[in-house]
């Protein structure tokens, strides 16, 4: 049976579109089930519901600095829907850590950098800055510390001299939506245990391909 699966946005629903794309395929072992946003103007509602996703608008601006208050409207509507999993795409607010326990091991987020490096804010910037050749995407549990729970799966992107924080984004941008569904098929299929900080994937083909940015020419 397929596992029931909600989408948490805030913004324009990139990632919860690759998403529900991956979901319409008959073998998929996941079922959205709902997109969730916390502002009424996120155009990823709009979306959402054209693929014929049920939506929900939760206000966290009525709720100011209580968390808590916020995320029991949240567990309710999950509840409510019968969610099983949670993806993060893009959902710009913070969880107390009594909601993040109570989904442990089922709640996704992705974070647009080579984790643990550069997590945060403006992880393109910090990449650029540093001088980095090359960058990528990582899908992780979320854990009460910011983008920093087990790491389920990556993906690289090279650095090119003249990348702009705009460049660099677009370039991973196309990473993130080949590894999130990715990630969420996994862990729905059951193929994901998580052995303390680390992240275990059963049947994971051993591969010995190498990414090396710049290319000698």
């Amino acid at each position: 049976m397929k596992r029931r699966t909600a989408i948490l946005i805030s913004g324009r629903g990139s990632n919860m579109a690759a998403l529900v794309a991956a979901a319409e395929a008959p073998d998929f072992p996941a079922a959205i089930v709902a997109v969730i946003s916390n502002r009424a103007d996120a155009p990823g509602l709009a979306k959402a519901a054209a693929s014929g996703i049920p939506t929900l608008v939760i206000e966290s601006q009525p709720f100011g600095r209580d968390r808590a208050a916020f995320e029991a409207a949240l567990q309710r509507a999950l509840e409510h829907s019968k969610v099983e999993l949670i993806c993060l795409g893009g959902f710009m607010r913070l969880f107390t850590a009594e909601f993040v326990q109570r989904w442990h091991g089922k709640m996704l987020n992705i974070h647009p950098s080579l984790l643990p490096s550069f997590p945060g804010l403006d992880p393109h910037r910090q990449a650029l800055d540093a001088g980095v050749k090359i960058s990528g995407a990582t899908v992780h549990f979320v854990t009460p510390e910011t983008d920093a729970g087990p790491i389920v799966m990556q993906g690289a992107v090279a650095v090119a001299d003249d990348d702009t924080v705009e460049t660099l984004a677009a370039r991973t941008l196309g990473v993130e939506h080949r590894i999130y569904p990715e990630a969420l098929r996994l862990l729905a299929a059951g193929q994901i245990r998580l052995e303390g900080d680390v992240c275990r994937i059963s049947g994971a083909a051993e591969r010995d391909g190498v990414l090396i940015s710049p290319r000698k020419i």
